[in-house]
């Protein structure tokens, strides 16, 4: 869903009936299965396995689009704020359906549920690759030099088609959020009741090394599959005289979908043959004997204790008494408790700072790698395996450090706080020289103004305007000794070409061109980035940002969870993913893209209408992009800060209140 990121991806439904199942374990019936064979799908083991596979191959369908979104902004002519809400739009089937799964809970038969969500994940990406499969092949222009006719063809036909494929895809992406939604939440809950109270955590621990695995897979995918041309099912008579590393290059951004849909299919399968309720396992049932044999009489002390304080436990939280109520008294229930949980400080506080962290990350999971492209001039595959292979692997192993840090050194709420404090601050820090990293657009003829560009009102020099160059045409040229580019050998006033063998490839050359001096000779292509070897320190330290601001992942959690009321704390967490939805994952996309569309300086028109962007300004771009998320990371250090300066006055408080009460004692005595 980032980079899908984990923190977003954990649900709301966890077991409160452990009570309850600990006392059915103890039952002679349990004995009876226990001796009895269990199959295949009567094993937790097994469900855990199927659930890993799942939920690693629905992140790589949703993942996927993020790795590939400048592919499908070329292909289909979408501006960066389109296809931003695109990528965002299916957090709004998924927040549509998040309080049903809260309601419904154990209610029905949660792997039947599951299978019927990744059925509809793997239609959702079936529709997702569609439009390649309805639409005409992919034409790009290569016209020859001084083409003076547009092979544009505009009608309301064809702006219908468009329409129709753009209205797919976003149809495609609700599906994908509404199927998503029983997977995860169901899965969890299912292990956690039916699991060994001691093996549950470790069970959780593998879905989520699936989780965080998900993305980095469909970023890999994602290299893989942008290697290969779109029309690969349908290569034109003669090939192609393309290389990756064309700006007119379109990759098969169609086939990683199809993959994904096909594991996600296969992983579907089994959970149509787990019963709704399976038996404790087996190390559960041992232990239990053991206790029975050993200490009957502290069990049975303990069974009236506990059928004491059940009652109590169930009219405590919404999430207890939810299985009690009618959907309709659920919903009336529900902003009662969100208004109760929103004026807690540090809940508050807390959520905000994880909201802008989930901003920040939302816009480099998805708008990073056309960053990297414009601003060092690689090609889309080789972005998507910088992020795959290192700044993915990175968050994984700062989350995981956040936790081994809470766990070792037992953190109170005060060092959490500081911790993920002191996490923002580095954060901040490690923005800085990303600011600094990078190059100005170099000399566009026409288009960017620089030495040699001709003043004037008119779009293109001069020197072309014999040739009656179409200004919608883009088959880009370089004219190497002097660093300038033409949108066409046509706008470069060429008039021939040739093609040679260079280091066993073959290279096109455009001559007799009127706009270049010296030979009047030029390359086919754009040119190549005069800071492209900044990318290794640039995409290090954008790592290393989002590695450190992993860390505060698992300590803010725990805040969260030590912050509220025990009967509260299901909820809580649930508010705390759907506020983040509804915040971070669904409006920081759209910003996003609409700040980079800002940085555009030459739009492709379809039918009268700016289509995708073929020029940025690149000091501008950079400026924006990082300046978005140093004020993102801004805003979660404000957030911690404020959480540590009210967890302070709070013991400050609570130690005055202990004094006050001893010196009580003192003077009584």
């Amino acid at each position: 869903e980032g980079p899908q990121m984990p923190d977003r991806d954990t649900k709301t439904t966890m077991s409160t009936e452990d009570t309850h199942e600990s006392k059915v374990s103890m039952e002679p019936q349990d004995s009876n299965q226990d001796a009895q064979p269990r199959g295949l799908f009567h094993n937790i083991k097994f469900f855990v396995l199927c659930h890993s596979i799942l939920q690693l191959a629905q992140l790589m369908i949703s993942g996927y689009l993020k790795s590939s979104i400048s592919t499908v902004e070329k292909r289909f002519g979408l501006s960066s704020q389109t296809s931003g809400l695109l990528a965002a739009f299916n957090e709004v089937g998924n927040v549509s359906l998040i309080l049903l799964v809260s309601y419904f809970g154990s209610r029905v038969h949660r792997p039947r549920m599951i299978g019927y969500g990744a059925i509809l994940v793997a239609l959702a990406g079936l529709l997702m690759a569609l439009p390649h499969f309805i639409s005409e092949p992919y034409r790009y222009d290569h016209n020859s030099p001084a083409a003076a006719v547009s092979n544009d063809s505009c009608s309301s036909n064809t702006e219908a088609k468009h329409l129709t494929m753009v209205g797919i895809m976003f149809t495609g992406q609700l599906l994908l959020g509404i199927g998503s939604v029983p997977i995860q939440p169901f899965g969890i809950s299912y292990i956690d009741d039916f699991a060994h109270h001691s093996n549950s955590p470790l069970y959780l621990g593998i879905l989520f090394a699936a989780t965080t695995l998900g993305p980095a897979m469909a970023y890999g995918l994602g290299s893989l599959m942008l290697r290969l041309y779109v029309d690969i099912d349908r290569m034109p008579e003669g090939g192609i005289n393309l290389t990756p590393k064309d700006p007119r290059w379109v990759g098969a951004w169609w086939l990683g979908f199809l993959i994904s849909v096909g594991l996600v299919v296969l992983a579907a399968i089994p959970y149509f043959f787990f019963p709704k309720e399976m038996p404790k396992e087996k190390h559960e049932l041992r232990l239990r004997r053991k206790v029975l044999a050993g200490t009957a009489s502290t069990v049975n002390k303990g069974e009236e204790l506990s059928s004491q304080h059940e009652p109590l436990k169930k009219e405590t939280g919404l999430a207890q008494i939810a299985p009690d109520l009618t959907i309709v008294q659920f919903i009336k229930v529900f902003p009662r408790v969100l208004l109760r949980m929103l004026r807690h400080p540090i809940f508050l506080l807390v959520v905000l700072s994880q909201v802008c962290t989930s901003s920040m990350v939302a816009g480099l999971a998805i708008f990073l790698p056309k960053f990297l492209e414009r601003q060092f001039s690689i090609t889309a595959s080789f972005a998507n395996l910088l992020l795959g292979s290192l700044t993915i692997p990175l968050s994984i192993v700062g989350i995981v450090l956040g936790g081994v840090l809470v766990k070792r050194l037992h953190l109170s709420p005060v060092q959490c706080s500081l911790l993920c404090l002191l996490g923002s601050l580095l954060c901040l820090l490690l923005t800085l020289p990303l600011f600094f990293i990078g190059c100005s657009t170099h000399h566009i003829a026409g288009i960017t103004r620089g030495l040699g560009a001709q003043p004037g009102p008119s779009l293109f020099p001069g020197c072309s305007e014999p040739c009656s160059c179409q200004p919608n045409d883009f088959n880009p040229v370089c004219d190497t000794s002097a660093r300038v580019e033409y949108i066409t050998p046509c706008h470069a006033g060429c008039t021939g070409h040739v093609v040679q063998e260079v280091l066993g490839k073959r290279q096109v050359f455009y001559t007799n061109c009127s706009c270049v001096a010296g030979d009047g000779a030029v390359s086919a292509g754009s040119c190549d980035s005069a800071c492209s070897n900044l990318i290794l320190p640039f995409i290090l330290l954008i790592s290393l940002g989002v590695a450190v601001a992993s860390i505060t992942h698992t300590p803010s959690f725990m805040l969260i969870l030590r912050g509220v009321k025990k009967e509260d704390k299901i909820l809580a967490v649930g508010m705390q993913f759907m506020l983040l939805r509804v915040l971070a994952w669904m409006p920081s996309p759209v910003i996003h893209g609409s700040a980079i569309d800002t940085t555009c300086v030459h739009w492709a028109l379809s039918c009268g209408w700016q289509a995708v962007c073929r020029y940025y300004d690149h000091d501008l771009l950079r400026r924006r992009f990082i300046g978005l998320q140093f004020f993102f990371k801004s805003g979660s250090l404000v957030c911690f800060a404020l959480v540590l300066a009210i967890l302070r006055q709070q013991n400050k408080e609570a130690s005055m209140k202990v004094i006050v009460k001893s010196s009580d004692l003192q003077q009584q005595l």
